[in-house]
């Protein structure tokens, strides 16, 4: 339970129909297997006492002694586990018998949550024996032990605030409006199913829908375990499809028919987080009783994938799609600017670089949107004392291969001359150095615009803004940033994207040629062989580290220690703990101090969940400490 996990484990034992002592063997056995694993909360399938296809035979009295007596035989097997477990029973009450699911930890009996759906329809006949559950808990004593027995139940962990568990069983999930709406809403993050649902065509694929899908809506995590093996198969089989999700994303399941147990973290932080932004969520507890149980807090290795570029699709399908759609979103974002602002031209400062390559591809789509030719397009390469001959070639390359006018304004002298304008000695190469040349190009860009109508498009990307990798009024400034809003992982993607799709040979090598080449600013005199002698992630850090940093900065919430956890199990192998912990206070060091550079952006199109924008999802002071991190970063033992 550090930093929010939790294991779970959603499983479906093998079971004989009315024989409580097999079932209850086989759940036993099922329990001691999760317990070596570390599981935290097992989830068991609906009616798994005394198996779902009974039929009439639940209105026997032997089957429902015998259940009961399988539970307390459960009971006395969870002591000393530091496990809820959720167990499937048919309870007799005030002459009326009930579908229940038994929520229990360290031999206590925490509650009966009942089914609240009955399903009579097509194979299911349930309404001739039970009863729809009472939403009020009401005191009930079973297996000798006093509980409550009512649908309006959640259960909390006292060593773990963000675990609150809320059930609900099998049909529930399918009605129109689920209990586990309520349980969300009272606070439940965690939501447990106890399902018992018959095979056939399409419906697994039906049910994980439904499951990721709710788990969506609440924000939640969403445990699912389905009646398997064992089932009467009279006139249904069985499948064992068992399910858990986070928040829309499904993170473990079972193959059907193929035994054995669905098992991973799910991050309980993280769903809080998610309520904590969403002003939709409105919390109402309105007749909820809350049980609190313990569970020790232990380490947990995860298990569960942690993606090391958490920007970038790792479905190759799904990665062209995101690539196609951000490239949209750019272009009809600029289109919509041009157009309103009656641009004759947009003006691109080329460098042979990722970024200024992906804002001319995006221009370039953007004048197709409106119309107009490629040549609408101006592109001004600005070489200067860094520029190599590798970078200027490809500038050009790649404006030849687009069709887009092109043209070269050295600026050395105009440099040289502002160095004596305010003093700066040409040898000394410190950040006046850089500075000057940054803000020359963008006042190039600015004039040239203005001379012929056209807009300046800006080239920094989501990263840079992150890290304030940029020339304050320098290339930092535009008159509408394409880039804003992508990330440097992304931005690599989204150019191969192009590379792999033109169909254009010319442009398809130049496009391959500016993604092997090392990401520089080039404002330092290059190298005596004419290579790039100022690389960016020698000097602030990966890209992949900053922007794994930056999503779950931005997009959770999470503290420094957390993220930390989550780099060590994402990179394990790439890069050691001590270099992820440098990298990570840089990362906090620079996102402090820079904010003043986001605090003024230009326009720019959000394409993604995280962004930079003073005007949108980040307002923050520019003055603001970072001291509490910093803090944190420091009791860190690599």
């Amino acid at each position: 339970m550090q930093y929010g996990f939790i294991r779970c484990a959603a499983a479906s034992p093998a079971l004989r129909v009315a024989d409580c002592d097999y079932n209850a063997d086989q759940i036993i056995k099922t329990m001691h297997d999760a317990d070596e694993k570390h599981v935290q909360v097992l989830c068991l399938p609906e009616l798994c006492l005394t198996g779902y296809t009974c039929g009439d035979l639940f209105l026997q009295d032997s089957l429902l002694r015998g259940a009961e007596k399988a539970l307390a035989r459960i009971l006395q097997a969870s002591q000393g586990m530091n496990m809820v477990i959720l167990a499937g029973l048919p309870v007799r009450y005030r002459a009326k018998l009930y579908n229940c699911a038994a929520v229990l930890c360290n031999g206590v009996l925490l509650g009966l949550v009942p089914k609240t759906h009955l399903p009579n329809y097509g194979e299911f006949y349930e309404k001739r024996h039970f009863a729809p559950g009472m939403e009020t808990p009401e005191p009930i004593t079973l297996a000798r032990q006093d509980t409550r027995i009512g649908s309006r139940q959640l259960f909390a962990c006292k060593q773990m605030s963000s675990f609150v568990l809320g059930v609900e069983v099998c049909e529930d999930l399918w009605a129109p409006v689920p209990p586990s709406c309520s349980h969300a809403l009272a606070g439940a993050t965690l939501i447990a199913n106890l399902s018992a649902s018959d095979e056939t065509i399409g419906k697994a694929a039906y049910r994980r829908d439904l499951v990721c899908g709710q788990s969506a809506r609440l924000l939640c995590g969403y445990l699912y375990a389905d009646a398997s093996h064992g089932e009467s198969t009279t006139d249904m089989t069985f499948a064992g499809h068992d399910l858990i999700a986070e928040n829309g994303a499904l993170l473990a399941q079972t193959v059907p028919f193929s035994g054995g147990a669905a098992v991973t973290e799910l991050d309980l932080e993280r769903i809080v987080q998610e309520r904590q932004r969403n002003t939709t969520f409105e919390p109402s507890a309105e007749g909820y009783s809350t049980t609190m149980f313990e569970l020790l807090t232990v380490p947990l290795d995860l298990t569960r994938e942690v993606a090391p570029a958490p920007f970038v699709p790792q479905d190759t399908a799904t990665r062209a799609e995101r690539c196609e759609l951000i490239l949209r979103i750019q272009a009809e974002g600029l289109a919509k600017r041009m157009e309103h602002t009656r641009a004759r031209c947009a003006v691109v400062g080329i460098s042979g670089g990722l970024d200024s390559c992906l804002a001319l591809l995006v221009a370039v789509r953007a004048c197709r949107l409106l119309g107009l030719p490629a040549g609408t397009v101006a592109a001004l390469t600005m070489p200067c004392f860094g520029t190599t001959r590798r970078t200027r070639s490809n500038a050009e390359l790649l404006c030849t291969a687009l069709g887009v006018h092109f043209e070269e304004i050295d600026i050395t002298d105009t440099v040289r001359s502002h160095f004596a304008d305010i003093g700066q000695d040409p040898d000394t190469y410190d950040v006046t150095f850089e500075n000057c040349q940054a803000r020359v190009r963008t006042l190039e860009l600015m004039d040239y615009a203005n001379k012929n109508g056209g807009l300046v498009i800006g080239t920094g990307d989501l990263s840079e803004l992150a890290l304030g990798w940029a020339t304050y009024n320098g290339d930092h400034m535009s008159m509408y940033g394409v880039n804003a809003g992508v990330p440097k992982t992304l931005v690599r993607h989204i150019v191969q994207y192009v590379a792999d799709t033109c169909g254009d040979e010319a442009l398809q090598n130049v496009l391959l040629d500016i993604l092997d080449t090392p990401v520089s600013p080039e404002l330092l005199p290059s190298a005596e062989d004419g290579t790039i002698a100022q690389q960016t992630e020698q000097l602030v850090g990966p890209y992949e580290l900053h922007d794994f940093y930056l999503y779950y900065v931005l997009r959770f919430g999470f503290g420094p220690a957390k993220i930390f956890h989550l780099a060590c199990r994402a990179f394990d192998g790439r890069y050691t703990p001590e270099t992820l912990l440098q990298w990570l206070k840089n990362f906090y060091r620079r996102f402090f101090a820079q904010q003043f550079k986001r605090s003024c952006l230009p326009d720019g199109p959000k394409v993604g969940s995280v962004t930079l924008s003073p005007r949108g999802d980040w307002r923050m002071p520019s003055d603001a400490s970072c001291a509490l991190w910093m803090h944190e970063l420091d009791k860190i033992r690599s």
